[in-house]
């Protein structure tokens, strides 16, 4: 499957994909967007927190907005409101614990890290 998101993180396009990665993984975090302004430093914040502030125990993910299978991510019920991309989605444990819309920098993503793990 061709990737889609400018960004060195695995990518998830499936609803199969998301609930095995939920499912077999006690801490995951999807970014749910597109190659655009608000999304790619969110996209770079991860790989930031993945390679220097080891966050080992995170699986943190990328999803491009607009692949059906996203539908997992944009109809939660977490995300209703949010008007922009990304929609970032906390797991634990296959269950949702936290969400944030729009552009995310390091200091703002473990903030949320440390509140929902």
């Amino acid at each position: 499957m061709p990737k889609y998101l400018e960004s060195s993180l695995e990518e998830v396009q499936t609803e199969s994909e998301v609930e095995n990665l939920i499912n077999t993984n006690e801490k995951v975090i999807i970014s749910c967007g597109r190659n655009g302004p608000m999304c790619l430093p969110v996209y770079g914040a991860f790989e930031v927190l993945k390679e220097k502030e080891n966050y080992l125990d995170i699986k943190f993910v990328v999803m491009p907005f607009d692949v059906p299978g996203a539908s997992i991510i944009r109809e939660l019920p977490e995300c209703q409101l949010f008007m922009g991309l990304p929609f970032t989605i906390y797991y634990k444990n296959g269950k949702v614990v936290g969400a944030t819309s729009s552009i995310q920098d390091v200091k703002s993503i473990k903030a949320k890290i440390n509140e929902c793990f």
